[in-house]
């Protein structure tokens, strides 16, 4: 990208090693491991290999991807089983999780933790109301997570949210310096229309970079292409 910072990409819901091996060398940030209930769920043993193979990989800058869990509602519990056996870098909470539960993991497993937002359609095009609407979701989480990221409604669904909402959630968690990632629905087709009108600091996709359900190395190598050209 010239004369703007390229954004981070994640990749998430892989589930076999030999995917994640292919994508040794291609400038992504994150991998991301789904341990909520889903066609993309892992188990913390086979999180843990996945996570060996990702660690081995030169991604962006030379660094090995971060790897990051996705999770909803999760008890501490939970996650203490998981990452005791899994070791992450990233929890990303993707319900009705709290802030002060964001900064409870936080302190408790000294990792990052992001918050996912749902999307659900706008009652308003107006931008004053959008715009409140923005900063009292995000607000509270000021402190207490590493990032925010906005996906459509119920996560994983495949589908774009109305993108016209961004630029007000974008604004909000910059004015508490957070980094905002946007999912739900991306692809090759689509991914440089995101980047160039709304220029988010992060792009998370999973089934856009599938084939029948499984992730397609030829599909991630070119959707990171197109965001790396726009």
């Amino acid at each position: 990208m010239t004369g703007k910072k390229s954004p981070h990409i994640k990749i998430c819901g892989l589930k076999d090693i030999a995917t994640i091996e292919a994508m040794d060398g291609l400038p992504i940030n994150e991998i991301g491991f789904v341990f909520a209930k889903s066609k993309r769920q892992v188990t913390p043993e086979s999180a843990a290999a996945l996570i060996e193979a990702a660690n081995r990989l030169t991604a962006r800058g030379g660094e090995r991807p971060k790897s990051a869990g996705v999770f909803v509602n999760p008890t501490l519990e939970e996650l203490v089983s998981v990452l005791s056996i899994a070791p992450l870098d990233i929890v990303q909470l993707h319900g009705d999780e709290s802030a002060d539960l964001c900064r409870a993991v936080k302190e408790r497993f000294r990792v990052q933790v992001w918050k996912a937002l749902g999307m659900k359609p706008s009652s308003t095009d107006n931008i004053s109301e959008l715009s409140q609407t923005a900063i009292e979701r995000i607000m509270p989480y000021h402190s207490s997570v590493d990032a925010i990221l906005i996906d459509s409604a119920g996560g994983g669904t495949g589908h774009t949210f109305d993108w016209v909402t961004i630029k007000e959630y974008l604004a909000a968690a910059r004015s508490i310096e957070l980094p905002l990632y946007v999912a739900g629905g991306l692809h090759a087709d689509n991914v440089q229309e995101l980047l160039n009108v709304y220029a988010p600091d992060g792009i998370d996709v999973s089934s856009g970079v599938e084939t029948e359900g499984q992730k397609d190395i030829e599909k991630i190598r070119l959707f990171v292409r197109r965001v790396m050209e726009s």
